[in-house]
């Protein structure tokens, strides 16, 4: 059962899916009912942008105006994070973008979105290759919310420069982190972290709860754990989470 407070989405409500099965959903959603990825990135990130907003409101009576900084790394969950600087943007957040990859440099549809943030001015500093995390740490302390895009479902073993000095300032800085889809550089499946990890506040996960979120401890990277769909529909996520290879 999921815990209390946890909004569901795709009528995933109780699932527990896997690194492979999240992959099996997204594949499946694009393969068999034409949905483009661009659209299920896009669901995603607006889903995120929708509880970093409410967190807002929460913490300070009013998005408008609130600073945040948005921490995108070089992969799909970096594209989910220039989504959620749009939406951001749009509600009248004074949105910061922070790369760890220049957006000319990624691919598919993460670099689709980068482009889009690009085109509405929204441009990343992006890190070097030995980042200065006490450096970074000072920047970001009077965020009201930093909002972390680096590493998703996908990631496994031992976070790399420079993510490692970014994960830690991070955490260092002070504002409470919202992680998108899983805190980076927890491992999806087992809830366990190799290295530096995210200590978010609240975790914004898609179509369902990851195995590694009941593990013995992983809340303390986590934090709530609260789930947004990403247009896919609830049959399909069903018969993906009753196959364990992922369908």
């Amino acid at each position: 059962m999921d815990a209390p407070g946890n909004t569901v989405g795709d009528g995933a409500a109780g699932l527990r899916l896997s690194r492979a099965q999240v992959r099996a959903v997204d594949r499946l959603a694009i393969e068999e009912l034409g949905i483009p990825g661009v659209v299920l990135m896009e669901n995603a990130g607006r889903g995120a942008a929708e509880h970093v907003l409410a967190e807002l409101r929460s913490r300070r009576g009013a998005a408008r105006g609130a600073r945040v900084v948005v921490l995108c790394g070089g992969g799909n969950n970096g594209g989910d994070g220039y989504v959620v600087a749009r939406h951001l943007h749009g509600a009248g957040v004074a949105v910061e973008l922070v790369a760890t990859v220049p957006p000319g440099e990624l691919r598919g549809d993460a670099a689709t979105n980068a482009r889009v943030a690009l085109a509405m001015g929204l441009v990343p500093a992006v890190v070097g290759a030995a980042p200065d995390a006490g450096a970074l740490a000072d920047a970001w302390a009077g965020a009201d919310l930093l909002v972390d895009g680096l590493l998703g479902t996908g990631f496994h073993g031992t976070v790399r420069p420079p993510l490692d000095a970014v994960i830690d300032a991070a955490n260092r800085a002070g504002p409470p982190i919202v992680a998108v889809d899983v805190p980076s550089g927890l491992d999806a499946d087992l809830g366990r972290a190799a290295g530096p990890a995210v200590r978010a506040a609240s975790t914004v996960t898609f179509v369902a709860r990851k195995l590694g979120f009941d593990a013995p401890g992983a809340a303390a990277w986590t934090g709530r754990v609260v789930v947004a769909g990403i247009g896919a529909p609830p049959e399909l996520v069903a018969r993906v989470a009753a196959d364990p290879d992922g369908g």
